[in-house]
């Protein structure tokens, strides 16, 4: 849920809780976010992990591609793409660096891994 959507309900409610949401200080959020069992906070590792998982997804979405061709046209290994948007894999700069230029140039990446050298 956004900020703005809280903030819409909040002013739906009655004037005592929205007095009460207003209130609240970003100490009290982080303590109660800290607090649940249910949200974990997450790791700089996981966040790593979610935000290379979104980019492989996006760069593939960006071309259209199953995982399976995506892998294989880029040249890129299926379990680790497979892992990577799993979220299970931490992948080096490298290949976020790749996957990056894929998602904006992905006609060029196909014309340079054609003029390899056989």
């Amino acid at each position: 849920m956004s900020l703005e959507e809280v903030d819409r309900r909040a002013a739906q409610e009655d004037p005592e809780t929205r007095a009460r949401f207003h209130a609240i200080t970003e100490e009290e959020i982080e303590r109660g976010a800290a607090s649940d069992p249910d949200n974990p906070l997450l790791s700089e590792d996981m966040l790593d992990r979610l935000e290379a998982a979104s980019l492989a997804r996006r760069a593939r979405e960006r071309v259209g591609l199953s995982q399976q061709r995506f892998a294989a046209r880029f040249r890129i290994n299926l379990a680790r793409l497979r892992d990577l948007e799993r979220g299970r894999y931490a992948p080096d700069s490298a290949l976020v660096a790749y996957l990056r230029v894929i998602a904006c140039e992905p006609e060029t990446v196909d014309r340079i891994l054609q003029d390899e050298p056989a």
